[in-house]
This record gives structure tokens, sequence and C-alpha cells, in this order.
């Protein structure tokens, strides 16, 4: 491995799905090293998305399992104790998305991990934070959805409530993680002391609603009702045009002017409800309406192109498919074609974020199950007769045996 802000930071990552390997894949991207810690069937994510070219390999394990090695152990058995024992004590950062009664019983809990390691940072991430009375109940991203208000952002737009057809919750939370983790990192650098983080997923995404939500009921007494104007608008869309559909956005009086010129009212600057920012945020359905009704005057290409030359925020409307042939992409490398050693060639969604002199360079595919379990226990002091023995008990799934489960 080579390179990285997180060069030399170990990772044992003992979570599955999404929430957690959003997480531990942003920081191996970075340059952590990550030991990903599955059971003998491997991570639930590894059939939950379709079939593949070889069994337990799905496009969604795929693209959240990239730059990881796989230990495939039964964390049940009376020897894993010793095991992760001894990993927990040669670790950094432990991850975990497993209940915490269910690590309490394994004695992975933050307690019994920090006796082990007094520098370890020990991020714990839950359904629900663990000092209110949901913390026993299970979470998924559509759970946290609808519980958080997330749905009920469709239901003010459209009268239903619907989640968003991503799993964005889990996307969102994982990448909060990644955020509390490096700021213990940096406050572990400036005293020695290592530390448990709890990153609740009914919290943070509950915060992310209401800080854009609460509205009116900000102040006390409230001044009016919950839910900002502007983005539960039914006119809040893409926006058809003659041929397809445009995004546009024209917050500023510059950027509302330009629009108004593009569309041939310039005298609308000077129309009260048009006027300034609060006046087109107060009139807001007539200032939507005007938009939907003059976009479909024009191609998407036309407007695109008045819309650039006047400094007005627009862009085409992308389906999924068009959006893997955006030039833009291509140009800045996001989306690239990579060789696997048993899925053949695979497209890659490389890391968004630039740094100009560290940054990891090589790249490891997603694993196998247990690709990495004899690699791992070598490296942390087993006998290779230990790690036979290991394997013939079930214990760990040595992935390099021919007819391993994968």
């Amino acid at each position: 491995m080579t390179g990285g802000p997180l060069a030399g930071v170990r990772v044992l990552d003992l979570t599955a799905v999404v929430v957690g390997p959003v997480c531990t894949q942003t920081l191996a991207d970075h340059g952590a090293a990550v030991i990903k810690i599955e059971p003998p069937e491997g991570d639930l994510l590894r059939t939950l998305a379709g079939k593949s070219p070889t069994p337990k390999m799905s496009s969604k394990f795929l693209a959240f399992n990239r730059n990881k090695r796989s230990l495939a152990i039964d964390l049940k058995a009376p020897e894993a104790r010793d095991i992760m024992a001894k990993l927990v004590a040669q670790t950094d950062v432990l991850v975990a998305n497993i209940r915490p009664a269910a690590l309490k019983r394994l004695g992975l809990d933050p307690e019994t991990c920090a006796l082990r390691n007094q520098r370890l940072i020990y991020c714990s991430l839950v359904g629900f934070g663990q000092n209110g009375r949901y913390r026993a109940k299970p979470a998924y991203d559509t759970i946290i959805q609808g519980s958080t208000g997330v749905a009920a952002c469709y239901a003010r737009a459209t009268g239903e409530p619907r989640y968003v057809p991503m799993v964005m919750a889990d996307h969102i939370v994982g990448l909060i993680a990644v955020q509390q983790i490096a700021m213990a990192l940096y406050h572990r650098e400036r005293t020695g002391a290592g530390q448990t983080i709890e990153v609740p997923m009914f919290e943070n995404m509950a915060a992310f609603v209401l800080q854009q939500h609460l509205y009116l009921r900000t102040f006390e007494p409230p001044l009016g009702g919950t839910g900002d104007p502007r983005l539960v608008n039914p006119e809040a869309k893409p926006l058809p045009t003659q041929d397809g559909y445009i995004c546009i956005s024209a917050n500023t009086d510059a950027q509302a002017f330009g629009f108004f010129e593009a569309i041939g009212r310039p005298e609308l600057k000077d129309d009260p409800r048009f006027s300034s920012v609060p006046a087109r945020f107060a009139n807001v359905q007539a200032y939507f309406e005007l938009r939907a009704r003059a976009l479909k005057t024009r191609t998407t290409a036309a407007w695109v192109e008045i819309f650039d030359r006047l400094d007005v925020p627009a862009m085409p409307y992308h389906t999924f498919e068009s959006l893997l042939e955006d030039p833009h992409l291509g140009e800045v490398g996001l989306v690239t074609t990579v060789a696997h050693p048993t899925e053949g060639r695979i497209k890659n969604v490389g890391v968004p974020n630039r740094w100009s002199n560290a940054r990891r360079e090589d790249y490891l595919p997603p694993p196998k199950i247990g690709q990495h379990s004899v690699e791992i226990l070598t490296e942390a002091g087993y006998a290779a007769d230990t790690i036979r023995a290991l394997a013939e008990r079930k214990v760990i799934v040595d992935g390099r045996l021919v007819g391993a489960p994968r």
C-alpha cells in the first residue's frame, strides 16, 4: 500500500451492508490499512444486490469494499476471542455496526477493547443513541428515512410519503463517522488518548432534517410552521423543456435577473413580487410557476447554452445511464474500468476529492470471503500449523483454498 494521509493507520472493520463499509472504504481510500472482519458466510451485502459473475460478489459489495483485506472468522468460536484480542491490541481504529449487546457477549465492547489498547479509537455505529428508549431497536436505511422525516419531505411536496430511492441515510452517516474518526485521531495525536465515539443514525439524520426544515419553529414562540417552502414546493424538481428536463436554481438577485433576461422578461426584475430575495421567497409559488412555464419553450441544450452565458446555475437532467456518459466525469476520471481477479472488468467509482501531495496510489480489489485470513493471522504472530488447524475447525475461512466459500 502506498501513500495517503492515513498511511500507517490500522483499522479493524466489524461492519456490514452499507453504513459501516462506506466509512471504512473512505478510510481505506485515504491510506488506512483496513481489515474487514466477516462471518464465514460473508457480509450480507455480498448477496443482497442481484447477480454477479461469481457467487457472493454483488455489485453493491464491489462498490463499498475496495482497498480492504478480508478475515473470515466465526466470532462465536472460543478461539476467536484470542485472535480478536491480538488484533485489537495492534489496531488504531475499530469500527463496528454490530449491536452493542452482541459486541459485549463477544468481548468486543468498548470497555473491554480499551483495556487491551488504551490508544484505540472505537467508533460504534448504532441505529439509535444508547441513552434513549430506542437503543435496542434494529435500524436500516428505510427505517431511519421514515422515522426522521426524510420521507415526509416527499409528503409535503407530493402528498405521499416516500423513501429516497438510495441508501441515503446509510451513506451520509457513514461519512459522518469518517469525520468523527478523523477528529479523534487528531485529538490522539495531541494527547495520546484513545476514546469511544457513538455515531447514531437516527439522531444524525434527525439533525439533518431539522436543520433544513425546522423553519419558523426555530423561534420561541414559533413564528409559523415547519418546512422550507422552497424545498417542499411541488415545482422544486427537474423541469420539462421541449425535449427533456433541466435543473435550474436562480437564488441571488443577479441569477434571478439573468433568468428573467434569458426568458425574454427583463422587466420582471422590477416586479415587486420578484425584485429581491425576500420578495421571491414570499412569492415562491408564483416564481416557480413562472420558471416552469418558461422552460417548456426551448430544448434543454438551448437553455443550458443561454444560462451558461448569463451565469445562471443550470445543468441538464441526467438518468443513471446518461450520468455514466457525462463528459466531465470522464475528464476528471471519477469512473474507471479496472480488472478484478474473479469478476473480470468492473466499473470503479473512485475518490471524488483530490490531494496535492498525499493520496493513495495503489488499488486493492474488493476481496473474496476470507481471502486474506492466513496473511492477517500470520502478521498477528500465529504459526502456520495453528492457522491451518483454525481453518480445519472452521474458526476461520481460508479464502485461498479451492472450494472455499466466496
